[in-house]
């Protein structure tokens, strides 16, 4: 039943909201902060992810084909998609979720998002959108391509991934003072207690493969996914075509339900309005999303999350590629400007002097 697609995307929604993960300021933290704790985060969901899905198609349950691997859009597709994630704001689940705790600006970057990916997928740029698509390798699936099991590379990305998460945890914890608790039992920890980004990935890791089984159920045989699923929901206003209504237009829409619930239960819900600029902005970055994750064949979630778990070269190269659009764009945006303030100041304070 497709409902279950809602109920899966309000687990999302929720556990996203609640957990405050983003992958937008994460890989942008890597490159200002130096903070990979949320890069470490998306290493556990993937690698959780990955152990079960594996599992279920080994035991039969599920079955996949990883396809091939059009090389050329999925690198220019996810570069341009980390930079629009910049512009906009957060991720393609990250303004669903947002949009849910009644941010206008990720309405608006949303609307964007939704128009530019049905204009890629079935609009006037759907040449655009396949006009990469040939160039590509028979092979997707990474431990094909070396004639392997898949077991031995989720067993190095689950090395890795402890390793890592381990090494962070043994750091020095910094104090951050909290308020008293105004809530009890499991209120508090629902909806008042600070959510650790590792247990927030686990519980994600879970969700995202709980979609496996449940979204196969309904014929789609694929797990969480945005980018299509948005840009079905405005092919489905506008044509009335009942075949864009799927399991994974009731998910996308069950992380905005569940997104609104975790924001009102936590009062963290509140309509914000951004200025002229900063609407812009974030349209302007909607459309870079919708546009990069059409060609790259997946968003944050759908390339970041799912096909890195599933070992193919598309998750994996369009995950370091929509990294390094992040960074491109804090640079400018964020690294470029304070560079030229400070030149600017220095120069001033020495021709005062």
């Amino acid at each position: 039943m497709v409902i279950t697609g809602l109920l899966c995307g309000a687990l999302l929604g929720f556990v996203m909201q609640r957990g405050r993960f983003c992958l937008t300021g994460g890989f942008r933290d890597m490159y200002i902060a130096k903070d990979n704790r949320m890069f470490y985060a998306l290493l556990i969901a993937i690698s959780v992810q990955s152990i079960g899905v594996f599992a279920l198609i080994q035991t039969g349950v599920l079955q996949y084909d990883a396809g091939e691997f059009s090389w050329v859009a999925t690198i220019l597709g996810s570069f341009i998609f980390g930079i629009g994630i910049i512009l906009a704001g957060g991720c393609a689940t990250g303004t669903w979720y947002r949009a849910g705790e009644g941010l206008i600006g990720s309405w608006i970057a949303l609307f964007g998002y939704m128009a530019m990916a049905a204009i890629m997928k079935s609009g006037p740029l759907a040449p655009v959108n396949s006009s990469l698509s040939e160039v590509a390798t028979t092979t997707n699936s990474i431990p094909a391509t070396f004639g392997l099991s898949v077991w031995p590379f989720i067993v190095l990305l689950v090395a890795i991934t402890v390793f890592l998460v381990v090494r962070h945890l043994r750091k020095p914890k910094v104090f951050i003072p909290t308020l008293k608790p105004k809530r009890k039992g499991l209120a508090h920890l629902l909806f008042e207690k600070r959510w650790h980004p590792f247990v927030t990935a686990i519980l994600i890791g879970l969700i995202a493969l709980l979609a496996w089984p449940l979204s196969a159920a309904t014929g789609r045989n694929f797990g969480l996914g945005v980018t299509t699923p948005s840009a079905n929901i405005l092919q489905y206003l506008v044509t009335g075509d009942d075949g864009f209504i799927n399991w994974g237009v009731f998910l996308v829409l069950g992380i905005f339900v569940g997104s609104f619930a975790a924001a009102k239960a936590s009062k963290e819900f509140r309509f914000r309005a951004p200025d002229a600029k900063t609407a812009v902005t974030s349209f302007g970055g909607g459309l870079l999303m919708g546009f990069g994750a059409s060609w790259a064949g997946g968003c944050s979630i759908g390339n970041g999350l799912v096909m890195t778990a599933m070992m193919t070269w598309q998750g994996w190269i369009s995950l370091v590629f929509m990294i390094l659009g992040t960074w491109t764009a804090s640079y400018f945006i964020f690294i470029r400007p304070r560079k030229k303030a400070s030149a600017g100041a220095a120069a001033s304070t020495t021709a005062t002097a």
